[in-house]
Formats: C-alpha cells, structure tokens, sequence
C-alpha cells in the first residue's frame, strides 16, 4: 500500500534547542515529499528566542512547517484542540517538542501502522509508539500504554486501553466521532479522558513497537511537586466518575490518596485539600458512562481500572 500522507503536530514552549533538533530529524527522515503532507508547529508564547528555529523553518521548504506564534500559553490540551481542526491529512502524528525519530524510516513506518490487518480488523483509531529515554536508552515505563509492562514490553504489537501524549498516532477521523481533548483538566489524565471516548466510539487502541522514539525527559523524573501529584490524583478520579462504574471512582479516589501520601512524605495539608475536592466530583462532574461493549474489551486488553 502506499501509506498514508501524515500531519505532525508539535507543541513548543521555551525549548528552541530541542524543538530545532525534532525538526532536524524529521528533515533527515527518508521519502519525506512522500509520507509528511505538513508540520503544524505551536509556539504557546514561549518568552525564549526561536530565531534558530524560525531561521531553520525557512531554510527548510520541504518540511512544509506551519509554525504559529500563538499570544497566549494554551497549555497541552487546548493547543492540541488548536491544532487538530487545522490539520489537512488523514494520519495526525502528536509529538513533544523534546521527542525524537533517530530512524529515519520512522515517517514511513507511522505512515504504514493501519495497514496492519489486525488494525484494520478490530478498527484501531490510535496508536502509541516505542518511547526510550534518551539520556540512557531505557525504555521510559510512563510512556508505555499498559500497566503491566513485563507482560507486553517484549511484544511486538497489541490492543491496549490508553494512548501517550508524548508520541502518538490518531486518525483524523476519531476526532470527528469522540470531539477533541477535554480541556477541564490543566495537567495530566487527558489521554485517558480520550482514550475512554475512542473504546466508546467503537475504535481501538494499539501498541507498536516498529517505530523507536526517544524522550529528552529524565528517567529519574523530576520530582513530582506536591500540586502535580495532586492534580493527578483528582483528574485519575474524576476521569474514573466520568466514565467508569461508580466503583472504579471510589477505588482510583482512594488508592491515589495512599499514592500522595507516599509521593509527598505525608503532607497532611495538601492531602485534606484534594480529598475536599475529590469528594465533591460526583456534584459537579457530569457521568458519561461508557456501555457493556466498552467495557468488554476494557477487560479484554487487561486495563487496570481500580487505581
């Protein structure tokens, strides 16, 4: 087949380097005029020179760069929500601005993913490539879509329950069907937000490991701040009302509490305040119950759903 004709969206903020580096690879990447049909680059008023970048782009016709400098900072959801309806190909490529294709048939391969016949077969709208770190070449576990990593890391391909924001593949058309990113959520969890609406809307969601990515974030992490683990608790929480049976909400609500204690060496305030807004989800989030259907193949692809 020929491969689909692929749109790359990037979201930039303060990283000239790294983003210049990105569109370097993709410069490098072979048969580009065949398989990249355009780069839709968002700079959220990043307060850093992108002179190199912007210098770069010119220089560069046949990355075919859209590079908007927006006036406000729209964070991750609402750039990507930006972004999406401005893409003109089938095939929408998400990459961090810090991510990078060393193959350079990496284009080709994302161009080819859903000419897998079990892709096709079971109608996978998204897909979620191999992540590794860059700094020491270990697979990055946060940017691997399932819990249960020493079961299918070694596999070549699988259905899985949620995608990663920092490296994936969705086709256009999902996004017609499921709407955009939500944008209630100001860090973390959106993909799983997403990823409940594409099951639901009768899609599913892949793993495969032909294409390698690699991550400039630390492998030690950065250590997560008490509001980062916070936010990540309440929106784990109110994604599982959302979405799930009411249990699910009070297991994930609970076991992410025990998790910010753990995180934050006991920090009692904190821990008082986000349950003070965990509690309240159910009066102000609205249920969106995914059906039997989705749930079925939930079970089937092994997702964890307590926590």
């Amino acid at each position: 087949m020929a491969g689909a004709t692929l749109s790359i969206l990037v979201i930039t903020y303060n990283r000239p380097k790294d983003t210049l580096e990105l569109l370097q690879t993709l410069q490098s990447q072979n048969e580009i005029d065949k398989y990249l049909g355009e780069i839709l680059l968002l700079n959220n008023n990043s307060t850093e020179s992108y002179k190199e970048v912007e210098d770069f782009i010119n220089n560069t016709p046949e990355l075919k760069v859209n590079y908007i400098h927006h006036f406000e900072n729209l964070g991750v959801a609402r750039g990507r929500n930006y972004l999406i309806p401005l893409a003109k190909h089938p095939i929408l490529v998400t990459l961090d601005d810090d991510f990078l294709l060393p193959d350079q048939n990496s284009l080709k391969k994302i161009a080819h993913f859903f000419d897998r016949p079990e892709y096709q077969k079971e109608n996978t709208g998204a897909i979620t490539f191999n992540v590794f770190y860059t700094e020491n070449n270990q697979r990055q576990i946060t940017a691997f879509p399932h819990k249960n990593v020493n079961k299918y890391q070694d596999k070549e391909w699988f259905f899985t329950y949620y995608f990663i924001g920092c490296a994936n593949v969705i086709k256009k058309e999902v996004f017609e069907k499921t709407g955009l990113y939500p944008e209630d959520f100001f860090y973390g969890m959106e993909e799983y937000d997403l990823s409940y609406r594409i099951i639901e809307a009768g899609y599913t969601l892949g793993y495969d490991h032909s294409v390698i990515g690699m991550h400039k974030e630390s492998p030690l992490g950065r250590v997560p701040h008490n509001d980062k683990i916070a936010m990540l608790w309440y929106n784990k929480s109110k994604v599982a009302w959302r979405y799930l049976p009411n249990k699910y909400y009070y297991s994930t609500a609970i076991m992410w509490s025990l998790q910010y204690l753990l995180k934050t060496k006991m920090d009692l305030k904190g821990f008082f305040k986000t349950w003070k807004k965990v509690t309240r989800i159910p009066k102000v989030v609205i249920p969106q119950k995914i059906g039997n259907k989705a749930m079925e193949y939930l079970k089937s692809v092994e997702a964890r759903l307590w926590y």
